[in-house]
């Protein structure tokens, strides 16, 4: 089976990209408006800001999960996975990474296919076999073959300044807002980044969750192997009962970034990934498929 452009991805990347640009608009006039601050101001501060997460959002990720690069010597079969599946896929070879967790999950990072990271945790590597881990692998290379990390890290940027405003609000009482739009500048202020927060929220996860899907199909494409994607999947999801309520509060901020990600009411409510029986249901059906194709 040959790799083929996701075009139903490509369409929602660029119609969210749209609407988020709609709302950055919004909420920059917004916060001009309550604040009293002037262009120079909010683009200073915006643009600022965008270079940092452009620049440093994929160091701050392994940084924040105490992923480490480990070389050929220290890894030597993940490694191999690592660069065989990157050759399948026509991608320079990531750097690969490792956790120290008993969570068992993997991600992908990084600012272009030439500076990507694959990082797998150890709780991982203990707990699945050869070719599980491998179909893992080839689920982070297709999300970074359809360029998922440059696409979600512009994405999220709204939210994250959002809920910067709302936590941070209180500091803008003791400037222009307070002198310009007395108290209710800043309420005004901090009310418009909630619901920009909403918004932004609501429209990544949407496409976080298709995301996940023309990754799985990507991963089958790459190794080849759909079924043991489907067993790995099923085999984190059931380790994830067994993980301590700590270790998941810590790694909680980075779900959009796993494979699978944290479990509970609020988290399926408002998830970064569709459901697991879903998602094996799919990739059953893409083995029969290829089957039937011979491949």
């Amino acid at each position: 089976m040959e790799w083929r452009t996701d075009w139903g991805l490509r369409a929602r990347m660029l119609l969210t990209m749209l609407l988020l640009g709609g709302v950055y608009v919004f909420f920059a006039v917004a916060l001009a408006v309550s604040l009293g601050a002037g262009p120079l101001v909010l683009l200073a501060l915006f643009g600022g800001l965008s270079i940092v997460q452009l620049l440093y959002s994929d160091r701050l990720a392994l940084w924040s999960m105490g992923a480490e690069e480990v070389s050929t010597e220290e890894y030597p079969e993940l490694h191999a996975t690592v660069g065989r599946l990157a050759q399948q896929a026509d991608l320079p070879k990531p750097t690969v990474a490792v956790v120290d967790s008993q969570v068992p999950n993997a991600f992908a990072t990084g600012k272009s296919k030439d500076s990507a990271v694959v990082a797998v945790h150890t709780g991982l590597l203990e707990s699945l076999t050869d070719d599980q881990v491998e179909a893992v692998v080839a689920h982070e290379l297709a999300h970074i073959k359809n360029r998922d990390m440059q696409v979600m890290t512009i994405a999220s940027f709204l939210s994250t300044l959002a809920l910067i405003f709302v936590r941070w609000g209180w500091l803008f009482g003791g400037g222009g807002g307070r002198r310009r739009g007395g108290g209710g500048g800043i309420v005004v202020a901090i009310g418009v980044s909630i619901l920009v927060w909403i918004v932004s929220f609501l429209l990544i996860r949407a496409l976080s969750r298709y995301r996940e899907y023309a990754a799985d199909r990507g991963a089958a494409v790459i190794s080849g192997k759909p079924v043991a994607l489907a067993t790995a999947l099923e085999a984190i999801s059931g380790r994830m009962d067994n993980i301590p309520e700590r270790d998941m509060r810590e790694e909680s901020e980075m779900n959009a970034l796993f494979i699978i990600p944290e479990r509970g009411i609020l988290s399926r409510l408002f998830s970064t990934h569709p459901p697991t029986e879903r998602r094996v249901e799919r990739l059953r059906d893409l083995a029969r498929e290829m089957e039937r194709e011979g491949v």
